[in-house]
């Protein structure tokens, strides 16, 4: 019996690693695309969980939207009927003959119905001047 040929046995060993390198890369890429396919449904399932939330975020605020509107149309309901709180102009005139004669704030504040600034600023305007001495150095 005659031995192969190294060439022969050369010839066959690349065949026989050639095969196991084409196996081999088959079970790689099965793998590969199964990763992938499980992948893609994961990120589906995540894709529609964001997507229920979404929807539910939107109906939230379209609530909203809906108690605004109507919170801003209750506001300029009252609005309109609520009375002005500035004082009238003859309040003022005697905020300013009290402030004259020397009113406190407080006086000012509950007989004319002005604010504590109001009252500030009608003494501070017509009330009796203090007179500062000034000491020459």
């Amino acid at each position: 019996m005659t031995l192969p040929s190294v060439d022969l046995l050369l010839i066959a060993g690349r065949a026989v690693f050639l095969l196991f390198s084409f196996v081999l890369a088959a079970v790689a890429f099965t793998r590969w695309r199964r990763q992938a396919v499980n992948d893609a449904r994961h990120f589906d399932e995540r894709l529609d969980r964001i997507f229920e939330r979404l929807t539910d975020v939107e109906q939230r605020i379209a609530a909203l939207g809906t108690g605004v509107h109507e919170l801003s149309g209750r506001l300029t309901e009252e609005l309109r009927s609520a009375t002005p709180l500035t004082p009238a102009p003859q309040s003022y005139e005697i905020a300013i003959r009290l402030a004259r004669s020397g009113a406190s704030r407080e006086e000012l504040m509950m007989n004319c119905g002005l604010t504590r600034q109001e009252a500030d600023l009608v003494r501070r305007l017509h009330g009796p001047q203090r007179r500062e001495s000034v000491v020459a150095a």
